[in-house]
Parts: C-alpha cells; sequence; structure tokens
C-alpha cells in the first residue's frame, strides 16, 4: 500500500488523527497548491485546484498538528463532492 493509500485511508477513518502535514501531502497529489495571502492571514490557508477551479481553505492546527475533527469531515466532504475520493 502506497503512502497515498495511507493517507487517504487515515482520512476517511473517523478514529484515527490525521496531521496538517499529511493533509498537505494528499491535497499536493490532488493537484491542491497551498497558499497564504498577505501578513494578516495568519494561520488561515487555502488550498487551490486551479485544473477544477476549487478551493479548501482551513487554518493550521496549533499548538499541536492535528486536525480538529470536523475540519477532516469538511475535507473529505469537498473531496467527495469533487469525485476525488
Amino acid at each position: 500500500m502506497s503512502k497515498y493509500d495511507k493517507v487517504v485511508l487515515k482520512l476517511l477513518n473517523r478514529d484515527s488523527i490525521i496531521t496538517y502535514q499529511e493533509i498537505k501531502y494528499l491535497l499536493g497529489k490532488l493537484g491542491y497548491k497551498v497558499t497564504q495571502k498577505g501578513k494578516t492571514s495568519g494561520s488561515r490557508v487555502a488550498f487551490i485546484n486551479h485544473e477544477n477551479k476549487h478551493i479548501i481553505r482551513l487554518h493550521k492546527p496549533h499548538p499541536g498538528n492535528e486536525l480538529k475533527d470536523y475540519v477532516k469531515r469538511e475535507i473529505v466532504s469537498e473531496l467527495k463532492d469533487k469525485k476525488l475520493i
């Protein structure tokens, strides 16, 4: 099983913990580029897929590195809507 497959399974498993780096890796593999606009954006980031003109926005987790469950659910929903997972 590839790293990509493992991260997808982790994202889809409600009981698993997924890190910001794993989401960044996964979205990168799906064609998304990360952007953080301006000095005042703080921990807000946007992942943009220019091919299908889709944007996923989220806050980088802090002080830890683990995404909140609601963020994980939103990402799953967005990716399923676009039929990427």
